[in-house]
């Protein structure tokens, strides 16, 4: 099939006939089945479809955290194929930022600690060459995520609106140029889906990432500039969203 994109430069995040397959016993599961993608720098896009359509194997595709079955997958110009599991781990940790529906928070430390272990796991404030994390960029963070105030508390003292937010913070301290978002309001009610949805769009237009969310929910979807629909480990179709297709 056609590789789906829009009109501008080159991808940052691109798919080639992406196809991946499970094993269950002498079954062959495809769970992704040719897809092709393209998404620009700056975008927001959103992939909808239910559950068992395949997109949160075409997230862990995209993230580097699964190999493909067939073809392949580049992150601002590098195969993920190509590399190896270092170089991968690398890429992902300097490229990437993570947000996952269950928050994934170590209980144990604080929501400052969270940030800052994710910081250090990074690599970036190690070696001869190493920069510190800049807390007035925290403070920015922690601004527009509204979570000043609530640093010092453990998950648990926490909402899970709250703690939502303080994994986007942790996702956005390396300033990675992707954020992927897998069924971040999942966990969260109307009230607070609404607010991570928005906190989401409010950072990739003022910090420039590229954002890719991966949903069930169509409302949540509408929010972002493109929308691409899977059924059965396939893109069907593709709609424009509501929000801004790229950074203005």
């Amino acid at each position: 099939m056609a590789v789906v994109t829009s009109e501008g430069s080159k991808p940052i995040i691109l798919a080639e006939n992406l196809t991946k397959v499970y094993a269950a016993g002498h079954i062959q599961v495809p769970a992704v089945q040719g897809i092709s993608l393209a998404v620009e720098p700056g975008e927001f896009v959103a992939i909808v479809g239910p559950s068992g359509s395949g997109k949160s194997t075409l997230f862990y595709l995209l993230g580097g955290l699964t190999r493909a079955t067939e073809g392949r997958v580049m992150i601002d110009g590098a195969d993920f194929a190509s590399l190896s599991d270092a170089e991968r781990t690398r890429l992902r940790k300097h490229r990437i930022g993570f947000v996952f529906q269950k928050f994934n928070l170590l209980p144990t430390l604080s929501a400052m600690g969270n940030i800052e272990i994710a910081y250090e796991i990074s690599g970036r404030a190690a070696g001869p060459h190493g920069v510190p994390m800049d807390r007035k960029y925290l403070d920015h963070l922690s601004e527009m995520l509204a979570i000043q105030g609530r640093l010092d508390h453990r998950p648990s003292e926490l909402s899970g609106g709250e703690q939502q937010r303080v994994a986007i913070a942790r996702a956005l301290i390396t300033r990675p140029a992707i954020v992927l978002a897998d069924e971040p309001t999942g966990n969260l009610d109307t009230k607070n889906s609404d607010a991570v949805l928005q906190m989401l769009l409010r950072s990739n237009r003022e910090l420039g990432q590229t954002t890719l969310m991966i949903t069930h929910n169509p409302e949540a979807a509408a929010i972002a500039g493109r929308i691409l629909y899977m059924r059965d480990g396939q893109i069907v179709r593709e709609t424009a969203g509501g929000g801004s297709a790229a950074v203005q």
